[in-house]
């Protein structure tokens, strides 16, 4: 079981509580932040940035005497009333929005993806180190259930050395459903390959390190589409680990979200972690409830030989998926001194692979892409998975290291 929050204590309740601005109140702000904000203890929403009379209705509905404002310019001027800026507004705005919020002085939570490229991302996080803030990105599927059992097998060794990891985040939406997410404009940043591409991208690299080769396939199938809706791309990490990673709104047929094979088993699971459907349905993080926990027969399996689809392989529990850790550490890191769980630097590296995919996929009737991944990440390094803060309850492994082989 994992508590979602923790009770209050005489020592917390004397540290002054951190005091947010939520901007922007569309899916990821009501569905993601705005929940999990207030479900952390410590943490205060004071204002949502909307202009909508609807979400600001919405808002006022659930999280009481919040205060509002029209655009984020009117929270500058009272920097000095804040603490933390979480920007949840369309990919466009991120960029200048978090510079905004860092030369006003303040911390800074951005959901992914950080920028449209690498280089931004950089810049940002050079900022922040410049003024001594927080600059964190919200990638919250590091703390999926199936993602922290997996990074458990793999600190184990169960699997012993991985070879293979195939990641599918597939959907079936044969008619788009429109909007900035599925522009084709290169400024909103649309397509699958910066949305779900951002998180398959980065949990690849924080379970097997830094790559040195990209190659991607990208289409745009649906009628009416304008961005990508059915990507994957295939990286090969710098210590021979294999990624084939998978986002699509057109699979008639979902496959595993994950497939991953070692040398000694493999681990194979079907599913979606379920905290996403909760919080779309209403559900809220509890102190000592139960939060991001699925039943037996969404289990994954781990064994070799026969398809657990046919009975192969022995069920593996899932852990529970924690998305509240991800706040609860961002306040550990203003008011405690605690690790950032996800930096700017881990976003470019990200990114870093999101543009040589981009590029793949755009030069792949010529043979396919091979970016010059041996400069990304800074002057001469290679895409870094150095110092990468693992989920909670998962210790971290060096940075393209071989998973440890089993007892």
């Amino acid at each position: 079981m994992s508590d979602a929050t923790t009770a209050p204590t005489a020592a917390s309740a004397a540290v002054a509580p951190v005091r947010v601005a939520l901007v922007g109140y569309g899916l990821a702000g009501s569905v993601f932040h705005a929940p999990l904000i207030a479900a952390t203890e410590g943490l205060d929403l004071d204002t949502v940035v909307t202009s909508s009379p609807e979400r600001r209705d919405a808002a006022r509905a659930e999280f009481g005497e919040v205060r509002f404002a029209a655009t984020a310019d009117e929270l500058w001027p009272r920097a000095d009333e804040l603490d933390l800026v979480v920007v949840a507004s369309p990919n466009k705005t991120h960029v200048a929005l978090a510079e905004a919020a860092l030369r006003a002085g303040l911390p800074v939570v951005v959901d992914k993806p950080l920028a449209g490229t690498a280089a931004e991302a950089r810049s940002l996080a050079a900022l922040a180190e410049e003024r001594g803030l927080l600059l964190s990105v919200f990638q919250n599927r590091r703390w999926d259930n199936d993602f922290r059992t997996l990074a458990a097998l793999l600190e184990a060794g169960t699997l012993g050395d991985v070879w293979r990891f195939e990641s599918r985040f597939e959907r079936w939406r044969p008619k788009p459903k429109g909007g900035w997410r599925e522009s084709g404009r290169p400024e909103e940043i649309g397509g699958l390959l910066y949305d779900l591409g951002s998180h398959v991208v980065d949990q690849a690299l924080h379970l097997f390190g830094p790559v040195d080769r990209v190659y991607a396939e990208s289409e745009v199938r649906r009628s009416g589409a304008e961005a990508d809706d059915d990507t994957f791309l295939a990286l090969r990490h710098t210590n021979g680990v294999r990624s084939h990673l998978y986002v699509s709104s057109t699979a008639a047929q979902l496959g595993p979200r994950f497939r991953v094979l070692g040398s000694q088993a493999g681990y194979v699971k079907y599913g979606l972690d379920p905290q996403e459907a909760a919080l779309r349905a209403g559900e809220r993080p509890l102190p000592r409830e139960p939060w991001g926990e699925e039943g037996e027969a969404m289990w994954g399996h781990v064994g070799s030989g026969e398809s657990p689809l046919t009975g192969g392989g022995t069920p593996e529990p899932t852990l529970p998926g924690d998305y509240p850790a991800y706040y609860r550490a961002i306040h550990a890191a203003l008011r405690e001194g605690g690790p950032n769980p996800v930096t700017a630097l881990e976003a470019a590296d990200a990114l870093t692979v999101l543009e040589a995919a981009r590029e793949s996929a755009r030069t792949r009737d010529g043979g396919p892409g091979r970016p010059p991944l041996s400069t990304a990440g800074g002057a001469g390094r290679p895409v870094s998975a150095a110092a990468r803060p693992a989920p909670a309850g998962v210790t971290p492994r060096l940075a393209g290291a071989r998973p440890r082989r089993g007892p």
